[in-house]
């Protein structure tokens, strides 16, 4: 899912593209796509765009007047950047955004379509979609804290609760907790005064690098390949890779759809956390640290 780096660039590379246009016209590939009935789509037809910005992790086309579109990407919405008119893409395209000076494509891949585009009126209709996590760059130490003992939780699901924290997913999540050196199964009310601090630290500076760093591998082009999966990345996406910190093998949590990747050794003291499918599979043979598990496979050598 395109977290709050990925949409930021999005934006980033869209204002001087579409802020002062006229959208000519949306054209719907997908009629699942369209959430809303009132106001209608046809209404933003001729009006110009005055502003884009982020809210959580959805992409709000301020139009003219009182009209709002607003788009959530989901898991695999992307946009691409086309010649003014380009075709919708046959497999993956649900719409069209046209503009003079050019079309933004609005594609989904795989089979479930979870991407969506609300039409609204006024701010407070967009305010309504936020889940309304605080704003994870703007926010102190104490706001941080606050929100994230509110309900007893592990890191982990508190840091990528929408409700919660706008804009982090798994992806960044994972290497924010790396960053931090914490575990992400510790338990939200028990993190201590100096973890705060670091996790904090960690949250704006993990977020601001990557914003920065996606933004000049754009350049002035557009974002063409938005993936959650990056060679630069710490942790994430880097099973039995070594942590790029001590070495040590980057080790991972499965529970059903979702990995969380951490090291063991700048995470969790040594400590392997249980991965639900193999330990189950394991039983006891599962290694509970670092050391035991350079044991067994020392033992299956010999």
């Amino acid at each position: 899912m395109p977290e709050l780096p990925d949409v930021e660039v999005y934006i980033e590379k869209l204002r001087p593209r579409v802020v002062g246009q006229t959208l000519v016209k949306v054209r719907i590939a997908n009629p699942f796509l369209l959430r809303t009935v009132t106001p209608p789509l046809a209404e933003c037809f001729g009006k110009k765009v005055v502003n884009l910005r982020r809210v959580g992790k959805r992409i709000v086309f301020v139009l003219e007047g009182a009209l709002r579109m607003v788009v959530h990407l989901m898991v695999a919405g992307r946009f691409r950047w086309r010649p003014a008119g380009d075709k919708i893409p046959g497999k993956l395209g649900l719409a069209a955004f046209d503009f003079p000076t050019g079309t933004l494509l609005f594609t989904e891949a795989g089979s479930k379509r979870r991407a969506s585009l609300h039409v609204v009126s006024g701010d407070a209709a967009v305010a309504a979609l936020d889940p309304g996590g605080i704003e994870p760059l703007t926010a102190t130490v104490e706001q941080l804290r606050a929100v994230l003992t509110r309900e007893r939780h592990t890191l982990k699901r508190a840091l990528t609760d929408p409700h919660l924290v706008a804009g982090i997913g798994g992806a960044y999540s994972d290497e924010i907790m790396h960053r931090a050196q914490l575990s992400p199964i510790k338990m939200s009310d028990k993190i201590t005064d100096e973890e705060w601090r670091r996790l904090h630290a960690a949250v704006s500076a993990v977020l601001v690098e990557w914003t920065e760093r996606l933004s000049r591998e754009v350049g002035e082009g557009f974002p063409e390949k938005v993936t959650a999966f990056r060679p630069e990345m710490a942790v994430h996406g880097k099973y039995k890779q070594p942590c790029p910190v001590c070495g040590s093998p980057v080790q991972r949590i499965v529970h059903a759809d979702n990995e969380t990747n951490y090291c063991a050794k700048c995470q969790t003291g040594g400590k392997l956390l249980a991965d639900r499918a193999l330990s189950k599979l394991l039983h006891g043979d599962w290694p509970r640290t670092l050391e035991e598990m350079e044991e067994n496979k020392a033992q299956r050598r010999q």
